[in-house]
This record gives structure tokens, C-alpha cells and sequence, in this order.
């Protein structure tokens, strides 16, 4: 049995992306009170490529769709906590840029694929 999600492109890119952005929370500059906010970050950013995974699991294109939108939204929620890592100063403006940079690219490639199935 194959896993259809892993020929996905975005797919892959939403993992090579979780792996960046854990990467970068590990190094965090940040006191250790804070770590919600990191579990929060690294919950999300997972999240895309899981619902990238889950929906192309799913027996409908409508339900593909639903789980596309999950992705994309768990994506805006990941740039979200980046921005208010980067004002903080928990991570600086080249890791922050290069994130956001992927991020980008990500969304509009589920974009692409939300269109191609509707």
C-alpha cells in the first residue's frame, strides 16, 4: 500500500518546512517561560503537512479541499507566531525572511492545488 500524499510537492515542502521552523524554535533566544508559545509554533507548523497527508487520505475531492484549507490555515497560524517571534527578537530578520519566503511558496502552491481539484 502506497502513501499518495508523499508524491505531493507541497507536501514535501510543508515537511522540509516543519523540520526548518523546529530547527530554528530549538535555538530560540527566548526564556524558558515561554513555552507554550513554542509548542504552539511547532503544533502548527506541523499541522500543515499533516493535513496535507490526512486529506489526500480522505475518499472525496470535497474533503481533500477541506483538509487543504486546515493546511493553509495551520500555515497562516505558523507565520503568525514567526512575526511575533521576530518582533520579540526570539529570532532575527534572515531566519525570519527565509521562513516567510518558504511559507510563500507553500500557500501558494495549496492554492494551486485547491484550484486544480475545484
Amino acid at each position: 500500500m502506497g502513501f499518495g500524499f508523499r508524491d505531493l510537492e507541497v507536501w514535501k515542502k510543508a515537511v522540509k518546512f516543519a523540520e526548518a521552523v523546529i530547527s530554528v524554535s530549538e535555538n530560540l533566544y527566548t526564556e524558558k517561560k515561554h513555552f507554550r508559545l513554542v509548542e504552539n509554533l511547532e503544533a502548527a507548523v506541523v499541522s500543515v503537512a499533516a493535513n496535507i497527508a490526512e486529506g489526500k487520505g480522505r475518499y472525496s475531492k470535497k474533503e481533500f479541499v477541506q483538509f487543504l484549507y486546515v493546511a493553509r490555515g495551520s500555515l497562516y497560524e505558523t507565520v503568525a507566531c514567526l512575526e511575533i517571534f521576530k518582533n520579540r527578537k526570539w529570532i532575527g530578520e534572515t531566519e525570519y525572511n527565509s521562513l516567510l519566503k518558504d511559507a510563500e511558496e507553500i500557500a501558494k502552491m495549496i492554492n494551486g492545488l485547491i484550484s486544480s481539484i475545484r
